[in-house]
């Protein structure tokens, strides 16, 4: 059944042009109401299903599921706001407890906050702290939030940065793109020349290597395109920071939690970083980021960073149930993840083999990308043809969302039914099929 766009929707969202501030709302008119598992519904009664997990938020279902809604429900009965960096509550530090045996031997600080941005706020003042230097190295594509310390990181769009500099001391590098790779190399033959160009020219012509304080990386570039990088490229880049001196700050806000098969994404490198941040699905749908540090980088100065609702105790109440889910269910959601997965790149290779648009599909577990061409040899991006299928897919009752210039990530909750896993793909391919259609012959 066609979505109806209702006057109902067209109204809330004429109100809401009216009122709030410009953000990056999508191009179609989903006005959510509510939703459950793997299905929302818009306030019109439209159904959806959906491979967005609302900016990969809902990992355990939209909505997140019985067990972390009724911890929330007991804990908004009992307090819900405890100036956790203030006074001390319990439930917080049992949280922290848990996410901390979630990580490499030797992690055992914890920062809490409220979203992702805030958790590399964080991240970008303690190796400060801790290391004494001053300039931070991140990577072209990156994306590492909107917030002024973050946003000097982040180089994914010129519009997300115009007019908001002067920006912290930041270096970006190239990121290991292959499908578009900036020294026009292919891959392996390449030799890594993107992290030769670290050591060969800001490290040496623009920074000195000594007041690089860290450098943040994306395991798997997000919003700037869901970029997946070879395994060559993030050893390389932590081999530049441990004989440097510098950390390696790895944001697992949108690939961690399980998102690529692996609690930490950077583990499938096969690396371990120094400082990691988490945001997004850690509390199920509700507000919270983390910082977390290794126990030899020592404490903070009393004093030196704190916030006001950081440790929330309804966040915290919902992080807690959470894990305590993927714990309790490790050996079924693990194998979900791989068989689901599997399902996805047959159908989007098989696609892939068949359409001129898809120029690339990539990505782990459950964090894939389909990037769209104009033309395979040139390799266009297909901007235009991306909104129409996007577009589409909404009409026909499948939510998606953009990355980068032209590609349409699919990060449906890892709980998807493979029922609608495979619905979602059908109404995808069908739309793809539409967009293809208008292809130049």
């Amino acid at each position: 059944m066609k979505t109806k766009v209702t006057a109902k929707i067209k109204s809330v969202i004429a109100r809401d042009k009216k009122v709030m501030l410009t953000t990056t709302r999508s191009s179609y008119p989903f006005v959510v109401e509510k939703g459950n598992g793997s299905r929302v519904f818009d306030v019109s009664g439209n159904e959806f299903i959906d491979f967005s997990s609302f900016i990969s938020v809902y990992n355990l279902g939209v909505n997140a599921n019985e067990q972390i809604r009724t911890a929330v429900k007991n804990q908004a009965d009992k307090l819900m706001h405890a100036a956790f960096t203030d006074f001390y509550s319990e439930l917080p530090v049992t949280f922290a407890e848990k996410l901390i045996r979630k990580f490499p031997k030797g992690f055992g600080r914890v920062f809490l906050s409220n979203s992702g941005t805030e958790a590399n706020e964080a991240a970008i003042k303690f190796s400060r702290l801790f290391t004494k230097r001053q300039y931070t190295l991140s990577f072209y594509n990156a994306f590492h939030g909107r917030t002024m310390g973050s946003l000097s990181l982040t180089a994914s769009k010129a519009a997300q940065r115009e007019h908001f500099g002067p920006f912290n001391n930041t270096v970006h590098v190239p990121y290991a793109y292959c499908y578009r790779c900036p020294f026009g190399k292919e891959y392996p033959s390449c030799g890594m020349e993107c992290v030769d160009y670290i050591r060969k020219y800001p490290l040496s012509k623009e920074v000195s290597p000594k007041e690089v304080s860290a450098i943040f990386i994306e395991p798997i570039q997000g919003e700037g395109g869901y970029i997946v990088p070879p395994k060559e490229f993030i050893k390389g880049v932590r081999e530049i920071a441990t004989n440097n001196g510098m950390l390696l700050v790895s944001d697992e806000v949108q690939s961690g939690y399980m998102r690529t098969g692996k609690f930490l994404a950077l583990d499938s490198f096969g690396v371990e970083a120094d400082i990691y941040t988490m945001a997004k699905a850690i509390a199920g749908g509700l507000p919270m980021g983390a910082t977390i540090t290794r126990s030899s980088l020592g404490d903070i100065p009393a004093g030196s960073h704190a916030n006001t609702f950081g440790g929330n105790l309804v966040s915290a109440a919902a992080a807690n149930a959470s894990i305590d889910y993927l714990n309790e269910n490790k050996s079924k959601i693990d194998g979900e993840i791989r068989s689901k997965s599997s399902v996805i790149f047959k159908r989007l290779n098989s696609m892939k083999e068949r359409y001129e648009l898809i120029g690339d599909v990539r990505g782990i577990g459950l964090m894939i990308g389909v990037e769209l061409v104009r033309n395979k040899k040139s390799k266009e991006p297909a901007v235009n043809e991306r909104e129409a299928i996007l577009s589409r897919c909404f009409e026909n009752g499948l939510i998606l969302l953009p990355a980068g210039v032209s590609t349409i990530r699919i990060i449906p909750p890892i709980t998807i039914s493979m029922e609608d896993l495979k619905k979602g793909l059908d109404i995808l391919e069908e739309s793809i099929t539409s967009a293809e259609s208008s292809l130049p012959k």
